[in-house]
């Protein structure tokens, strides 16, 4: 196992982390108007003016996100089993192509999520149009981890493919 690889594993083992966190938190869409609204791609959570946080899965759940739900959870499945495949590697060098494959699957994963998920921003909570929220709502911490997980596995997959070759 080389450099690369081990740099490669390292990166897509943050990005899995960026992407699962990404998914646990429902604050993909987040407003303060009225109180806190956070809207998940499955979630929605409200808090009124101080009180207790009520979050529940609306309905019906919006189909682009509970597509781009699906996409990110296949992503992570990819990234995972390309991070054991990277370890296992190291005594057997034939499986890196496939590392290399799953990892490129999991980025064209992370990048179709990510030009679904806006479409569902036509939404009556949110009431703007596909791929443009109103002034009164923006991106949360979810959605910012999630892209970061997006670039970090392109990163890694640039690694993997030793396409990127530093000089170490």
């Amino acid at each position: 196992m080389d450099k690369l690889s081990i740099i490669s594993g390292a990166l897509f083992f943050a990005a899995d982390i960026f992407a699962v966190v990404s998914l646990a938190m429902p604050h993909w869409i987040v407003s303060e108007i009225g109180g806190d609204t956070n809207i998940g791609l499955l979630k929605t959570c409200l808090t009124i003016y101080g009180r207790p946080s009520i979050c529940f899965m609306p309905s019906p759940v919006r189909g682009e996100w509970l597509l781009a739900f699906i996409c990110i959870v296949l992503g992570i499945i990819c990234i995972s089993i390309t991070i054991v495949l990277l370890a296992l590697s190291y005594w057997e060098y034939r499986v890196m192509k496939f590392a290399r494959w799953l990892g490129f699957v999991a980025m064209i994963l992370f990048c179709l999520a990510a030009v679904i998920f806006p479409i569902g921003f036509d939404m009556d909570q949110i009431g703007g149009e596909a791929y443009q929220l109103p002034n009164n709502y923006r991106v949360g911490i979810s959605y910012i981890f999630f892209v970061l997980a997006l670039w970090i596995t392109v990163v890694s997959q640039l690694f993997a493919s030793k396409v990127c070759l530093p000089h170490f």
